[in-house]
């Protein structure tokens, strides 16, 4: 029962914030799906699919626009790889192909693309194993080569600072982009294994053997994961130029204690504890995207949400950022300033203040689709109510693909189908990928930077119109985009039922 009162008070909070919620037309909405839970685990080709349809069902019912997808948990595989073996995440065996046999991965980018989704596959670069007690397979890179790995409080660790090692992971960045039509490559916060008390990290002997210039051992492991960030961001857009490179990096940059520049928190740090000097990628341009993991609550006394999507939003949104949500904890916990509320409606107002911020990304996919506390509710009908775009990259692409031709209205029987062709293009970045086509009532303005008006985002040549719309005339306007979702003019067709 309390739950349920709980719910109302939500939905009621919900409503009476939709009032003023802008929903912007340009979002990023994601949410992660693992797999080192254990919960595809040896479940069956068709058990697993049937989880991941209705999760991806219920996603696109809330209003998701991609998904990040974990391939490569530890040098194992979701996917067909030559190079290492199928997952143990997978079969619960290391080297052991699913059975039905088929390709998580490339079923995973047909069913998104299928519902209008982005596919970003999500690798673990360096961790080689996990903690879980299974055999490695004869292919393993640990197997084959233990001397380019290091063990850490049960973790088996590709060693960082070999230039064999990020050769090696590069190499496989470069084969699923050549035979996989992925939207994103992302990597989450896993750089240098998180520090245990009592625990060093066995890398000393070999600092000491070739500093590279460095006199500081933290500075030296920082310096082997730039090193990689670089590799990784000239493979990604050498082979697929229009494959957008994320990073999910802890939520604490450095603290102000540290740092002048930090916030003020007092917990792990990306660049102290984990080598990861995510403003420096960004400054150089290495990645695309940067999605901090803020899972923690507003009034957190560590860490609160409130003063670091603030502090990222100052220091990092030079890059696209979006903010990494934890769906548990954010109903869990009440508003400091509305505790008959949980977070959700006073984080996403944080985010509407924070221009920098561009969008979500769920942690986890699983926990938004079992609605906790009215979660994937709200976002269905308040903050992802409308269609959305994603948002720009100009510093991959800024050029707009041309008008869609030749917009005809053809009737068939009792159903009015708009039909175009796609504009002409040369190269990569002209050619249209997709379509928006937007309605207006008569009279109404041609706005096509409200999302209200977006009825759909396909990658049809055509737009069956509703027939359970009111006698009356309307105006269909259809743009087209590209790759990187740049959207052309709008060519209009007034309509009449």
């Amino acid at each position: 029962m309390r739950r349920y009162i709980i719910g109302i008070l939500l939905c009621l909070a919900g409503v009476l914030h939709a009032q003023t919620y802008q929903v912007p037309k340009r979002e990023f909405r994601a949410a992660w799906i693992q797999c080192v839970n254990g919960q595809f685990q040896n479940i069956g080709t068709a058990k697993m699919q049937q989880t991941l349809t209705y999760q991806l069902d219920e996603l696109q019912k809330d209003g998701a626009n991609a998904i990040i997808f974990q391939v490569r948990p530890a040098c194992d595989a979701l996917y067909q790889s030559n190079i290492e073996p199928w997952s143990h995440f997978l079969t619960g065996v290391q080297g052991k192909a699913p059975y039905p046999y088929w390709d998580p991965l490339q079923w995973m980018i047909d069913q998104c693309h299928k519902r209008g989704m982005e596919l970003h596959a999500w690798i673990n670069p360096y961790r080689a194993k996990t903690k879980s007690a299974y055999a490695l397979a004869p292919g393993h890179i640990c197997t084959q080569h233990p001397e380019r790995a290091f063990e850490y409080d049960g973790l088996m660790i590709l060693n960082p600072a070999l230039q064999e090692n990020r050769d090696y992971i590069c190499t496989i960045v470069e084969d699923i982009l050549k035979r996989y039509d992925v939207d994103g490559l992302h990597i989450d916060d896993y750089f240098y294994p998180y520090p245990v008390p009592g625990v060093t990290i066995p890398d000393g002997a070999q600092f000491s053997a070739n500093p590279q210039g460095y006199t500081n051992i933290g500075d030296w492991r920082r310096h082997q994961v730039d090193l990689l960030i670089e590799q990784l961001n000239e493979t990604i857009h050498r082979v697929k130029p229009w494959v957008k490179f994320g990073i999910s990096p802890f939520g604490i940059y450095r603290n102000q204690k540290n740092d002048p520049r930090g916030s003020k928190t007092n917990g792990l740090q990306n660049y102290d504890d984990l080598y990861a000097d995510i403003l420096l990628w960004i400054k150089k341009g290495w990645i695309d995207y940067n999605v901090p993991q803020l899972y923690w609550e507003i009034g957190h006394k560590a860490a609160d949400y409130k003063e670091l999507i603030r502090w990222w939003n100052e220091h990092a949104s030079e890059r696209p950022l979006f903010i990494g949500e934890d769906v548990e904890r954010t109903v869990k916990n009440a508003d400091p300033q509305n505790p008959k509320s949980h977070q959700l409606p006073a984080k996403m107002r944080l985010h509407q203040e924070n221009k920098g911020v561009q969008g979500t990304v769920l942690w986890y996919a699983k926990a938004a689709v079992d609605n906790i506390g009215n979660y994937g509710t709200t976002l269905r009908n308040v903050y992802w109510r409308y269609p959305a775009l994603q948002p720009l990259m100009p510093h991959i692409d800024h050029k707009v693909p041309g008008k869609v031709r030749k917009l005809k209205v053809f009737n068939m029987g009792q159903q009015q189908v708009l039909m175009w062709t796609a504009p002409k293009w040369k190269t990569w970045g002209d050619e249209a990928t997709k379509y928006v086509v937007y309605c207006f009532k008569r009279g109404e303005d041609i706005n096509t930077d409200a999302p209200s008006h977006i009825v759909a985002i396909t990658t049809d040549c055509f737009y069956e119109i509703p027939t359970m719309l009111a006698e009356g005339r309307y105006v269909y306007v259809v743009t087209a985009l590209d790759r990187l979702q740049n959207e052309s003019k709008g060519v209009k067709k007034k309509i009449r039922l």
